[in-house]
C-alpha cells in the first residue's frame, strides 16, 4: 500500500473541528523528576532527590489530549473524585480546550492519580491512588443521559477502558446500541476483563498479549495471529480487529479475510506509556476525516512511533506528524531516522 505524504497531510487538515467522545477511565499523571546519587541507609533502594514535579493527563483524559492535539474537539465522559486532584485534572483538562461537561464527580472514590518517580530519564517506581469498584447505578444514569444528549454531530466514539471500574456491562451495552443506531464509528482500547463484553465496535485495538488471552490461544506464529485476529472478529461480531505487536508492527484485520501487517516505524524506544492511546485516538480521528481504516491505521502507526521516542506520557500533535513526514522520526538526542522498512511514503 502506497501512502504519500500529501494524502496523510490532507486527512490532517481535515480534522479541525470534529467531534469526538471519549469514554472511559479518566485520570491524572503525575511525574517526580530528580537525581540519585546514593543507596538509602534504612532499605537498599535509591534515593531520589526531587527536582521537579508535572502533571499531565492520563487515561481516557490522554485520549483526549491526543484528539485535541490533532485539532479535534473532544468530549471526555467519565468520573472524578471530590478531591483536591479533581481541581488540578479539570484544570489541565480545560487547558487543553477538552469539553469535561461529562466528568461527573463521585464522592466514595478519589480521583485516578498514577504518579511516577523518574531519575535520569529512568523510572523508578510508579504509586497508584485508584478505586476499582463499578460505578454506583446513579453515576451510570449520569453518564448514559449525557451520551444520549450530546451525540449530534459526533463522529466517533472511543471507549478507553483501563479496567478501573468506569466501562461496565450495562454501559457497554447500553452505549453500543445506543451509538450504532446513529451509524457512529466506535473505537476500543481493550481491557482484557470486559473483553467478550465489546461486542458490535466498528473496531478493537488489543495489543497482542491481551488479543492472545481474550482468544485463549498463544500468538507465535503467522497462522496464530490470523486464527486470533479474525476469530475475534466473528466472537466479537467487530468490523474489524486491529492488534498491536510492539517491535513488530501492527496487524489489521478487516472483512473477507483482508488482513494488512504494518511495520514499526520507531527506531528508538524510549516509553511506550500511552502508545495505546496514541493509537485510538489517531486511528478514530483520520477515519473520521474521510481515511479507509487500513489508511488510518498507517498513520495512527506513524504517530504511536513518533510518542515512544519520548519519554512520559506523550502525545501526539499535528505538528510532531508534520515534522516527521518531512524530516523523519527523531529519537531524543539522536539524529532522524528513516521510517521503518516497508513503510512507503
Amino acid at each position: 500500500m502506497k501512502l504519500s505524504k500529501n494524502e496523510i497531510k490532507k486527512y490532517l487538515s481535515r480534522l479541525d473541528g470534529n467531534r469526538v467522545m471519549v469514554l472511559g477511565d479518566v485520570m491524572l499523571d503525575c511525574y517526580l523528576w530528580g537525581k540519585v546519587s546514593r543507596i538509602s541507609p534504612e532499605a537498599p533502594v535509591p534515593v531520589v532527590n526531587i527536582e521537579k514535579q508535572t502533571y499531565t493527563l492520563g487515561g481516557a483524559a490522554n485520549v483526549a489530549k491526543n484528539l485535541a492535539g490533532l485539532g479535534v474537539r473532544p468530549i471526555v465522559v467519565g468520573v472524578k473524585g471530590s478531591d483536591d486532584n479533581s481541581i488540578n485534572l479539570m484544570r489541565i483538562m480545560k487547558k487543553t480546550g477538552i469539553d469535561a461537561r461529562g466528568v461527573f464527580p463521585d464522592p466514595d472514590r478519589p480521583t485516578i492519580v498514577k504518579t511516577r518517580v523518574v531519575a535520569h530519564n529512568q523510572q523508578v517506581v510508579r504509586t497508584d491512588l485508584e478505586s476499582k469498584f463499578e460505578l454506583p447505578e446513579g453515576i451510570q444514569d449520569k453518564i448514559i443521559n449525557f451520551i444520549k444528549r450530546n451525540l449530534r454531530n459526533v463522529k466517533a466514539l472511543i471507549i478507553s477502558d483501563y479496567g478501573k471500574g468506569v466501562v461496565n456491562y450495562r454501559l457497554l451495552n447500553e452505549v453500543i446500541d445506543l451509538v450504532n443506531k446513529k451509524g457512529i464509528f466506535i473505537g476500543v482500547d481493550p481491557k482484557e476483563t470486559n473483553f467478550m463484553n465489546y461486542r458490535r465496535v466498528s473496531v478493537i485495538t488489543p495489543n497482542h498479549h491481551e488479543a492472545g488471552f481474550a482468544f485463549r490461544k498463544n500468538i507465535s506464529d503467522e497462522e496464530s495471529l490470523r486464527q486470533v485476529g479474525f476469530g475475534l472478529m466473528d466472537l466479537l461480531e467487530a468490523r474489524s480487529v486491529l492488534i498491536t505487536r510492539g517491535e513488530k508492527g501492527m496487524s489489521l484485520f478487516e472483512p473477507e479475510d483482508k488482513v494488512t501487517h504494518i511495520p514499526t516505524v520507531a527506531q528508538q524506544v524510549y516509553d511506550v506509556t500511552g502508545a495505546g492511546d496514541t493509537v485510538i485516538a489517531t486511528l478514530s480521528a483520520i477515519h473520521t476525516a474521510g481515511a479507509s481504516l487500513k489508511e488510518a491505521a498507517y498513520i495512527a502507526n506513524l504517530a504511536a512511533g513518533i510518542v515512544v521516542g519520548e519519554i512520559g506520557t506523550s502525545t501526539i500533535t499535528t505538528d510532531k506528524m508534520l515534522d516527521a513526514l518531512e524530516n523523519g522520526i527523531k529519537p531524543r538526542g539522536g539524529s532522524s531516522t528513516v521510517f521503518g522498512s516497508g513503510m512507503e511514503w
